[in-house]
């Protein structure tokens, strides 16, 4: 789409702020109206419209697109969209070790554990360590309490989780941000710990290091997003 709009605003309504051009209001991919829950978020999707030159780059417009996902895809299937997010917790990137003795393992828990470990005492839950890559299932008390916890959140909440929980490959990292239990920054590095050791064995990639860079910078997007969301709630 090519920009024809002069002036971006917001206008209250029983959603949210609404997002209009030149007066008229903007439509989410399915017809609904793109309205924001605060006024931080709302304003940070003023700034990408604003921002547009000649043509839409929904790339550069992150808060716009999980917005969009929040009202179209999340808010009408909440249940079924909070238990896709929780089923992460089942094969939480956190609890699948190398074995014990190796190098990896040692570092896997010096970094991994501490993450567990507030986990266990924010939830009042206990995790399985697995070494290897076959699935054990993680004890259903604790799989219920982490359910609990996802669909206790909001549309926009979810949104923002579920990038989270896909770029992380860990529940238990996608909750520390949300409950900001640590930076974004220390929960990234530990989600790619064992891309980093990998490197440091082997030396650095171009292109391995440019995708995660560009995995970085949706999980950063994502942060942002629930900060704008988080920060008058």
């Amino acid at each position: 789409m090519r920009r024809f709009w002069k002036a971006v605003t917001l206008e209250p309504s029983d959603y949210g702020y609404a997002v209009r051009l030149d007066g008229r209001p903007v439509k989410t991919p399915t017809g609904n109206l793109l309205a924001l829950p605060s006024q931080k978020m709302a304003d940070a999707v003023v700034a990408e419209w604003e921002a547009v030159e000649k043509n839409v780059n929904p790339v550069l417009m992150p808060n716009t697109g999980f917005a969009n996902a929040a009202i179209d895809r999340i808010a009408p299937d909440h249940d079924g969209f909070a238990a896709a997010i929780a089923a992460y917790g089942e094969t939480d990137n956190f609890c699948y070790r190398a074995a014990a003795g190796e190098a990896l393992a040692d570092r896997q828990a010096q970094i991994w554990d501490p993450w567990l470990d507030w986990a266990k005492g924010h939830y009042d839950i206990d995790f399985l360590i697995v070494e290897g890559i076959m699935h054990q299932p993680q004890p259903a008390a604790t799989l219920e309490t982490l359910r609990s916890a996802v669909a206790a959140r909001g549309a926009f909440e979810l949104a923002a989780m579920a990038k989270l929980a896909h770029l992380s490959g860990s529940l238990v990292a996608t909750l520390a941000i949300i409950e900001r239990a640590g930076t974004a920054e220390d929960i990234w590095n530990a989600a790619c710990l064992d891309e980093i050791w990998q490197e440091e064995l082997w030396g650095a990639d171009h292109w391995a290091q440019k995708n995660r860079s560009d995995r970085e910078g949706e999980f950063m997007a994502a942060v942002r997003f629930l900060d704008l969301l988080i920060a008058e709630t």
